[in-house]
């Protein structure tokens, strides 16, 4: 949630659900913080998935206009050591990829896409796999969010989390341990030894 690709995201399905015969609203109303494999096989289970897939991605990695830099996004990374913090999108490796150069934000070491692993949000593999790949116990990690999905992902993997509002209402995101309403009312400041403190202005 560190880039707001929102106009973007609804775009695209909205082309697609639409070339397919598919009701918009609907599609939209379920595909955010999802991987689109698990929105396709979901909400359109006659269609090819994988062929489904293949054309999303390449178009979604090719034309990324609307896709912007959430305020305090390049802030608060600038202030966590990069092998202290990861990404997990239910995004593909190539639509992840895109969007963080489009937004002049870095590649972490570690991002965990939708493609490599086997069960997407609410499921918590990605997440867990982060852990595991930054090297911390998952409830040594804090999870940032925007979407229920992905709160949900959090809480079943013993992670706190901070829920942004930024896509979605607070009582949709009330499974997360706190809610801000900006990315810029997160601060992590280097504690002594080799710690973060991490504090959340409400």
């Amino acid at each position: 949630m560190l880039v707001d690709s929102t106009a973007n995201v609804e775009r695209h399905w909205s082309d697609w659900a639409t070339s397919r015969g598919l009701d918009v609203a609907r599609i939209l109303s379920v595909v955010h913080g999802r991987r689109a494999i698990d929105t396709i096989r979901e909400q359109a289970p006659h269609l090819d998935a994988e062929r489904e897939l293949a054309a999303l991605v390449k178009a979604e990695s090719h034309e990324t206009s609307g896709i912007t830099v959430i305020p305090g996004a390049a802030e608060l990374l600038a202030s966590i050591p990069d092998e202290r913090w990861a990404i997990v999108t239910s995004g593909p490796h190539p639509v992840a990829l895109a969007r963080l150069r489009t937004a002049g934000l870095p590649v972490p070491a570690v991002l965990i896409t939708a493609d490599r692993v086997k069960a997407g949000k609410p499921d918590p593999e990605g997440y867990l796999a982060g852990a595991r790949a930054l090297g911390f116990a998952p409830d040594r990690c804090i999870v940032v969010e925007d979407a229920p999905a992905g709160v949900e992902a959090a809480r079943r993997g013993g992670m706190p989390c901070i829920a942004v509002l930024t896509t979605h209402r607070e009582e949709d995101l009330r499974g997360a341990t706190v809610v801000t309403r900006e990315l810029r009312g997160i601060v992590a400041e280097p504690a002594k030894p080799s710690g973060l403190i991490v504090s959340v202005r409400l």
